[in-house]
């Protein structure tokens, strides 16, 4: 085998591998480029690397220089990477809803991480992207990567990516199926196909995110798709994207995902993360009707193995209400409707909309109220003067979220959970979203 340079020198040239299992009784031909088979882990080992190089050979990023990014994670672990082996320092800013297995990687790699709230509103100083940019001006030699508007994204995957797919399909790709995060591996790859041969360009979006028409609200899937914060001014979307390269976009709703995510490990061995179960429900829709002349590829993103506390824990999924099962006394049947108010109801207002519930949700304004994210409870012994204040609202006494339980759970083990906790509701989670409130009485009577 020939000897290699550095590490770098490994990242592309992933191969494909046909679908069989979760393909039976179609016709066309389904193909996955796995790229989790980088060095790093993901398909982001390539723009990481293009864009280290680029900022290198233009002089923005000087020997010893500190690489500065905002990221869910694949990003900034290809850039760690690279940081490494090309002896750079590497500061990475991430929202605190990524899986705990990236930071891990990220501190493995000599990387120093910032977390910050990952539901703040883009003009937010704390939001990642302009924390990350702000720690890279004050940083000296410091430089920001922003992938999302890096034009080495794109470019590196018309350059390796769309070429790898045409030579190992001989041509015969008839559709390419990819997630839409920073945009860049669709639009380098998409651009390619089209050049070469009419490729039918298609995207996978969660149900929520704006590529494809949601309201932005939360969605459970990392690095895909756009989320929109309700406080959000300007809905931009990164450079990194040619939307004249999409041809049309599949929305997948989230239990979809995490379920073909579990499928592709435990029918194809495939061990991806949810972006992938995305593309792959994706891609099987869009081979459902083809005849055996079409050949779609998708690609899958990233490795599950750096989602093991999350997408493949049989636990996060029942606690989260994403997997059911034969067993007696689960919570599906307790689903119910729940009164929720907005932040700025008046707050005596809120508690007779709560009518005796135990817990008020508090949920932002035009956002289905099932995200989860967005839960909130008014808390404890009110001072009566402050609630009859018309001024009092909902929002300024509303705490963190509620303790939840999942449809996925029995009666019993939401039961001890709730217990041990020393809490005595929980708002009820089907699909992560607000399902029903459960108090522990109510709990006990199911058991």
């Amino acid at each position: 085998m020939p000897v290699h340079d550095s590490l770098i020198d490994l990242v592309g040239d992933t191969p494909l591998v046909r679908l069989r299992r979760l393909t039976e009784g179609l016709s066309a031909t389904v193909l996955v480029k796995v790229e989790y088979l980088n060095p790093g882990g993901s398909v982001k080992d390539r723009a990481a690397t293009a864009m280290v190089l680029a900022a290198e050979r233009d002089g923005a990023l000087l020997p010893g220089g500190t690489i500065v990014e905002a990221s869910s994670g694949n990003t900034g672990i290809g850039l760690a990477q690279a940081a490494a082996v090309r002896g750079h320092r590497i500061l990475v800013v991430l929202p605190n809803t990524v899986a705990v297995e990236k930071l891990d990687i990220l501190r493995a790699y000599g990387a120093e991480v910032v977390t910050t709230p990952g539901t703040l509103p883009r003009e937010h100083p704390e939001h990642v992207n302009n924390l990350a940019r702000r720690i890279a001006a004050e940083t000296p030699g410091g430089w920001f990567a922003n992938q999302y508007d890096n034009p080495a994204n794109p470019e590196v995957h018309y350059a390796s990516t769309g070429p790898e797919i045409w030579a190992a399909t001989d041509g015969r790709v008839t559709h390419l199926v990819a997630g839409i995060g920073t945009g860049g591996t669709i639009s380098g790859t998409g651009r390619f196909l089209k050049e070469k041969g009419g490729v039918e360009v298609v995207g996978a979006d969660p149900l929520t995110s704006r590529y494809g028409g949601g309201d932005g609200s939360p969605y459970f899937v990392e690095a895909a798709g756009q989320y929109l914060h309700t406080e959000t001014v300007d809905d931009a979307w990164p450079l990194s994207y040619h939307q004249d390269v999409v041809d049309r976009i599949e929305t997948v709703d989230d239990r979809t995902s995490l379920l073909t995510t579990r499928a592709l490990a435990q029918q194809e061995g495939l061990l991806v993360g949810a972006s992938s179960g995305l593309v792959v429900a994706a891609a099987l829709r869009v081979a459902r009707g083809l005849g055996p002349e079409h050949t779609v590829v998708a690609i899958l993103a990233d490795s599950g193995r750096i989602y093991l506390s999350k997408y493949h824990s049989t636990d996060w999924l029942r606690r989260m209400g994403f997997l059911d099962d034969d067993r007696p006394g689960l919570l599906v049947d307790a689903v119910g409707a729940v009164r929720t108010v907005t932040p700025s109801t008046p707050l005596a207002e809120a508690l007779a909309v709560g009518g005796g519930q135990p817990i008020v949700p508090v949920v932002q304004p035009g956002r289905d109220p099932g995200a989860a994210t967005a839960v909130s409870e008014i808390l404890g012994a009110l001072d009566p003067a402050v609630v009859a204040d018309p001024a009092t609202q909902a929002g300024e006494l509303a705490g963190p979220p509620p303790f939840a339980v999942g449809t996925g759970e029995t009666a019993a083990e939401a039961l001890a959970r709730l217990d041990a906790a020393g809490a005595g509701c929980a708002v009820l989670l089907r699909d992560g979203r607000l399902a029903g409130l459960l108090t522990r009485a109510a709990l006990v009577a199911r058991r």
